[in-house]
């Protein structure tokens, strides 16, 4: 038989715990992180670095969208220009055509105005008539003595005269018309050269008075 050894077993071979303190505790504890560690997660530069990215993203953003209104604007001032422009355009050739219809209708009023036919009711119509076409804009061109433009007349006579020093617009025998800068229908005119031989420059009124003068003094006066 063995002998048993008083007072010792297995529970005496543990180690004496003080009481009242546990035993989780008698291990050293973890360090703990501090709040600023908590907060940061691991491996980000910054806490800001998403934010800065999306707000290059939304300026990005908002410079295209800027860019694509700007030139959408001005597309449709453009596209503004051409309607008006083209309005205008059909409206001036509009009134010419209309205007050209008319000119037979004018050219007799002209000739019975001359002949002294424009009296009573026809003196009103016309005069009427006439009021409204020059409200449109339409002008009458083209007088006796002026120069001759072949730009804006029609030579349909041609002969010489004295009394010339340059191309004459002596007759109108049709007036020209133009609304605005326009041109619908030139003056159509009879037209007196000078004299061929004739000095240019010196008007006949001159040459006439100089021959009295040397009649006066019984010729040219010697040096």
């Amino acid at each position: 038989m063995t002998e048993e050894t008083p007072g010792f077993d297995e529970k005496s071979q543990q180690p004496d715990v003080p009481s009242g303190v546990p035993a989780d505790d008698a291990e050293p504890k973890a360090a703990t992180p501090s709040a600023e560690e908590a907060a940061a997660p691991a491996g980000d530069s910054g806490p800001d670095a998403g934010l800065v990215a999306q707000l290059d993203q939304a300026r990005t953003a908002l410079t295209e969208r800027t860019a694509d209104l700007q030139r959408l604007q001005a597309e449709y001032q453009n596209y503004r220009r051409r309607v008006e422009r083209d309005r205008i355009a059909v409206k001036e050739v509009a009134v010419v055509n209309l205007m050209t219809e008319l000119l037979p209708v004018l050219d007799d009023v002209g000739r019975a105005r001359e002949h002294g036919e424009l009296v009573g009711g026809f003196k009103s119509v016309a005069e009427s008539l006439e009021s409204t076409v020059a409200k449109m804009g339409l002008q009458q061109f083209g007088k006796e003595g002026e120069p001759f433009d072949p730009t804006i007349h029609e030579a349909l006579m041609h002969s010489y005269a004295p009394d010339v020093t340059e191309t004459t617009c002596v007759a109108i025998l049709q007036p020209g018309y133009r609304i605005g800068e326009r041109t619908i229908r030139p003056a159509r005119v009879a037209v007196a050269e000078p004299q061929p031989g004739a000095q240019p420059g010196k008007p006949a009124e001159e040459e006439t008075e100089a021959a009295a003068d040397e009649k006066e003094t019984g010729g040219p006066q010697e040096g």
